[in-house]
């Protein structure tokens, strides 16, 4: 019979590898969705993708909460459900806006999934085991981010857009039945805890007003001073958000948990690396299918696929070898690789080959496969088992919040160098000899400026990861003491 926690490690890797297909999927599509879908103006295209990254990344951390109450397990088959149903209204969808609410239903589902699978394998796997183990379904994560751009590019492209999401549904109710049956809950719900709910709106709607003053503003849709006054108030509701933590009996973000230094390190790390990897995606999928280029969905993707399957080798392996011999040189390589790959971006011209964008995708794969598995891990040893739903909602969190901060980075980049006219062409697929000729350099420029940014984010990584001191402790029971080889 299949231990335990191979049923535990196969069921939410599939779970990650689904929702964070689906942070990606969509963006490599967009142009071919805007000019098929009614109502997609540039705005409601950018929401289609940052609506989905922002109420992910805003529900995690009370869903982590809310999974320590309730029960890991529980909340996990629900999220798969609700994420199943999110995928097939939004393959339904007959205009813009229609997209962008199934898309945040679909976000929900994925909140729930994001936000238990780590706690759910740090319950199943014994320390010696969790490397491997957290690599395996933390890799799923990063490379279904970047996987999504493959597979949206082939489906875009052979049997339309609205197949990016019913692929989902199969898999989603094949999944969800599986979870019910197989999953089991390791860990005694905390029934007596409460939700915060000023501490929830607090975080929700500075992030809201950040994303909204930095998206619209470099849209044009507002003008710069009411731009600045919303990122700013976003900046003081958050820094208020961490005042209230403080004050509550039981905060949403538990700030205690900062005091262990090697988590308080993993999440720093973490948080820079992915504000770092958020601007690579967006500005590589415009760079190809944007002006000069004008690439279509399935070839594009074809050229993203080396960052894929470096990063699907060394994450696995990086996780295994790290329960052996500690997380420190991995983690080391791993951002040393990612931030000179950056660079080599910075330098990329408008009409590289395959083989020439070939190297720094390479690196940059590997280099994220190398730091994520053996950081989460890390970071999860680093607490209490009673901890570990809010740990695994503030890991997911800070990857979720650093790719949606990071867009609204590149819009704000691209904004000072590119007119908004531009930038609302490029973002809407338009394709026009006259549009590249005028702006190919200015919007090479700015590629250049984002990678860069990129390139400092990773190597800032380095900072926190050689000041983490050595491994954390982890006093949490194996499953296998639990539940022996069920």
């Amino acid at each position: 019979m299949v231990a335990y926690k191979w049923l535990a490690l196969s069921n939410t890797t599939v779970a990650t590898l689904m929702a964070a297909i689906d942070t990606n999927i969509v963006l490599i599509s967009l142009p071919t969705i805007g000019r098929e879908l009614p109502g997609t103006s540039p705005t409601v295209l950018l929401w289609i993708l940052l609506g989905y990254q922002l109420v992910t990344a805003v529900v995690l951390l009370n869903f982590g909460r809310l999974s320590d109450i309730f029960g890991r397990v529980r909340l996990y088959v629900i999220g798969f459900a609700v994420f199943t149903v999110g995928s097939l209204l939004c393959g339904l969808a007959q205009t813009g806006p229609e997209l962008v609410g199934f898309r945040l239903v679909q976000a929900v589902g994925a909140g729930f999934l994001f936000s238990n699978s780590a706690a759910i394998l740090t319950d199943a796997f014994p320390i010696r085991e969790r490397g491997r183990a957290l690599g395996i379904n933390q890799v799923s994560i990063v490379a279904g981010a970047v996987a999504g751009l493959v597979v949206g590019g082939i489906i875009s492209s052979t049997i339309g857009w609205r197949w990016i999401f019913f692929v989902n549904v199969p898999i989603g109710i094949v999944a969800t039945i599986r979870a019910r049956a197989d999953l089991r809950e390791l860990a005694a719900p905390r029934r007596r805890q409460k939700i915060d709910v000023v501490g929830n709106v607090v975080f929700g709607s500075g992030l809201a007003l950040l994303l909204v003053g930095v998206t619209f503003g470099a849209l044009g849709q507002i003008s710069d001073p009411a731009a600045f006054g919303l990122v700013a108030l976003g900046f003081a509701l958050l820094g208020l958000f961490l005042w209230v933590e403080t004050k509550v009996t039981e905060p949403m973000l538990d700030l205690a948990i900062f005091r262990l230094r090697q988590f308080s390190a993993s999440a720093s790390a973490m948080l820079l690396t992915s504000l770092a990897r958020g601007a690579f995606t967006f500005v590589l999928v415009f760079y190809l299918q944007g002006p000069p280029r004008y690439l279509d969905p399935f070839t594009a993707g074809l050229f993203l696929l080396p960052t894929s399957a470096s990063l699907a080798v060394a994450g696995p392996i990086a996780g295994w070898l790290s329960d052996h011999y500690g997380p420190k040189w991995f983690l080391t390589a791993g951002l040393v690789l990612a931030g000179s790959g950056f660079l080599l971006l910075s330098r990329i011209g408008a009409e590289d080959s395959f083989l020439q964008l070939a190297l720094p995708l390479v690196l940059v794969g590997s280099g994220m496969g190398l730091f994520a598995a053996p950081n989460r891990a890390a970071m999860m040893n680093a607490v209490a088992p009673e901890q570990r739903g809010v740990a695994s909602g503030v890991g997911t969190t800070l990857i979720n919040t650093g790719a949606t901060v990071s867009l609204g980075i590149n819009l704000a980049l691209m904004a000072g160098v590119l007119p908004r006219s531009a930038i609302e062409a490029i973002f809407a697929g338009l394709k026009s000899p006259g549009l590249g000729a005028s702006i190919g350099p200015s919007f090479l420029t700015s590629i250049h400026e984002v990678f860069l940014v990129s390139a400092a984010l990773s190597f800032a990584a380095l900072i926190p990861s050689l000041l983490r001191g050595r491994a954390g402790r982890s006093d949490a029971p194996s499953a296998d003491a639990i539940v022996g080889a069920m």
